[in-house]
């Protein structure tokens, strides 16, 4: 099935993940030696990360698993400066009292996915501050500086994009690459980590690293990227209409990560179980060649089992037994009341207002936009807050129902026909 002969590529290439890879080859080889240390880099933009970077959270589980050591590196001096990477203008810039709350709150997640110690293949959190914030910057330009041109920076996407839509990018934010090759470069001498692993958006930053190591100091680098995930009809993963997918408790709740995975598009079901669940290969190939209404059953287990990695298993079939009967076991008889409507009339757009009015949540368009602006109205269990929204056919659960609430108690279905 695969040409690597290390028991981490053969992992990684047999669920989807590998996307490029510097030496593949090399890399393999001294993968099959015994452990080495590989890091992948998180900004500390916001007291948690959300789904988009769960890629890069497996990919280190992944690493650990088959015998190596993770390096989490927190972003706590880049974070200072920003990452042009896909961002149209400059983030907002954030002070360090901030910076270290928003650490506290990422290292929660990773707790979850790796193992801490101090053994080999053990995991280990580092912050670039540590050495960005006491570098002197013009000591700092002259011993790395002139192994950059700015020619070629201005080849990276990165860059070419910001410019090339004609967004400015800050001298602040054009330093980033610099820093994140020096980064590479200082986690080799610190401990001895050969590989940094991104998304494809990172590939530049990463070449640069094993650049500058090779020509400062000699040494052999290696990098390998993931491809940037979207959904199968284009969607960026981790954000949806309603805000991000967060991965803390505490900012989405275990039953609404549940959700997220349950509404995942047909397409996307067998690719999402390969990178994002730990089931066996042979089982996600029968589930993900369930049809019809049986590939529902296979979403469920993908629901249940990524949310099962992040927020345990019993808080999982909470999710999921909650899911059942909310949409199951309540949109059959005497439980949930439920308005039928012809999906034409849905996709013709069904204003909220009157959705709640029709679905007997509200006696009024006013009583109805009272509850929108007080933040007591719940479409599929997640706040709105525009009153002239437009509910249509792509509001459906897979079960074909749009939940409305009213507060925590009042609930009703619209089932589209």
């Amino acid at each position: 099935m695969s040409a690597y002969s290390s028991d981490f590529l053969v992992e990684l290439a047999s669920r989807g993940y590998i996307h490029q890879c510097t030496d593949d080859g090399a890399l393999d080889a001294a993968a099959a030696k015994g452990p080495l240390s590989a890091y992948i880099g998180f900004d500390c933009t916001a007291p948690s990360l959300h789904v988009g970077s769960l890629i890069g959270i497996m990919m280190l589980r992944k690493l650990q698993q088959t015998g190596h050591r993770p390096i989490v590196l927190m972003g706590g001096g880049t974070t200072k400066i920003g990452d042009p990477s896909g961002k149209d203008e400059s983030r907002q810039l954030l002070d360090d009292a901030r910076i270290q709350l928003n650490i506290e709150g990422i290292r929660q997640v990773f707790a979850k996915f790796l193992t801490f110690g101090d053994g080999p293949t053990d995991a280990m959190m580092v912050d670039n501050a540590d050495w960005l914030d006491d570098l002197n910057y013009i000591a700092f330009l002259r011993d790395y500086g002139l192994h950059f041109t700015v020619n070629r920076m201005l080849t990276f996407d990165s860059v070419k994009l910001r410019l090339d839509r004609e967004q400015p990018l800050t001298f602040l934010e054009f330093n980033y690459m610099i820093l994140q090759a020096y980064d590479f470069m200082e986690l080799k001498r610190r401990h001895d980590c050969v590989l940094q692993m991104g998304g494809s958006d990172q590939w530049g930053n990463i070449i640069n690293g094993i650049e500058l190591a090779r020509r400062v100091d000699g040494a052999e680098l290696y990098g390998l990227t993931t491809a940037l995930l979207t959904t199968s009809s284009g969607a960026k993963m981790g954000k949806t209409a309603e805000g991000a997918i967060w991965l803390n408790e505490d900012m989405l709740s275990p039953y609404d990560y549940w959700q997220y995975w349950r509404n995942t598009e047909d397409a996307d079901v067998g690719r999402f179980l390969r990178l994002f669940t730990e089931l066996p290969l042979d089982e996600i190939a029968r589930l993900e060649a369930l049809e019809g209404a049986e590939l529902n059953d296979a979403k469920k287990v993908l629901a249940s089992e990524a949310t099962a990695l992040i927020h345990g298993r019993e808080a999982a079939d909470r999710a999921a037994e909650t899911a059942r009967q909310t949409f199951e076991q309540g949109a059959m008889a005497e439980g949930l009341p439920t308005v039928e409507l012809p999906r034409a009339e849905l996709d013709a757009g069904l204003g909220l207002l009157a959705a709640f009015v029709k679905a007997g949540l509200a006696g009024s368009n006013g009583e109805a936009r009272r509850h929108i602006k007080g933040g007591g109205a719940r479409v599929n269990d997640r706040q709105v807050s525009d009153e002239r929204a437009q509910l249509t056919s792509a509001d459906l659960t897979p079960e074909g129902v749009i939940k409305l609430s009213i507060g925590k108690k009042r609930h009703a279905l619209i089932r589209g026909l």
